[in-house]
């Protein structure tokens, strides 16, 4: 494994999986543009060589949000750059599922980050929440639209209008985590899924991931990727090693 030098990131990288940690222990690990064009880096690479991504934050924090003193200095143009939510949509976007591993606040862009991945675990004190109208201004990189999404548009408006905190359990009970936790299992538990996934073949979670992702239903994208996965010979190896276990059974 190798360790890649940021400044807001601290960036592990594995033969299968690149490990990102969130890190301004001084600011809640709060989404600031140093860590924006950071993450962008990181999604370059991952681009490059496709492999699993974990996301968490350094200090029982996920992030607490967009850097507020940021915020207060954009106005119209920076809005219409979508700092955030570029980002955020090409974390959406990368090839191979991505995992955000949750303990403590993560709230606004932080939440809005945790949105965007394809998985996400939970520690005990797990926060979820999009705070901004009381800023005065909208959760406007993707939770507007994705967390109804993920919680249903009942639970989605009680968050973002009633300005309702989502814990581990109510984040559980909504199908937003898919498990919560003790927090010194957190990241044993986030490799033990990433493990789970690396099992299965690269190209098959790839074209599934881009297949789920495709607006609306498309048999069509379904049969052109089986068929670029039934002409390949990880398919081929997989399939005969599972018929000569069971044989070896029989």
């Amino acid at each position: 494994m190798s360790v890649m030098a940021y400044e807001t990131l601290l960036v592990e990288e594995r033969d299968d999986r690149v490990v990102v940690t969130l890190h301004r222990p001084d600011a809640r690990n709060a989404i600031s543009g140093q860590m924006i064009a950071e993450l962008h880096d990181v999604c370059t690479e991952l681009e490059r060589r496709p492999r699993l991504l974990l996301l968490t934050g350094h200090g029982r924090v996920f992030a607490g949000g967009a850097d507020i003193a940021e915020l207060l200095g954009r106005g119209r143009d920076e809005a219409l750059q979508g700092i955030n939510s570029r980002l955020f949509e090409r974390v959406r976007r990368l090839p191979m599922p991505t995992v955000a591993a949750v303990d403590g606040w993560a709230l606004g862009g932080g939440a809005e980050l945790a949105y965007a991945c394809d998985l996400r675990i939970a520690g005990p004190d797990a926060v979820f929440g999009n705070p901004e109208p009381g800023l005065g201004i909208l959760a406007a990189a993707g939770a507007c639209w994705r967390l109804p999404e993920l919680v249903g548009e009942s639970v989605a408006k009680q968050v973002l209008l009633a300005g309702r905190n989502l814990d581990a359990q109510a984040a559980l009970a909504a199908g937003l985590v898919l498990d919560v936790v003790p927090a010194e299992k957190l990241l044993d538990e986030a490799h033990a899924l990433l493990d789970r996934m690396a099992r299965s073949s690269a190209t098959a979670l790839r074209l599934t991931k881009l297949v789920v992702d495709s607006p609306g239903a498309h048999p069509v994208a379904d049969d052109l990727a089986q068929a670029v996965l039934f002409e390949g010979e990880d398919k081929k190896d997989r399939m005969t090693r599972f018929l000569e276990k069971k044989r070896s059974r029989a």
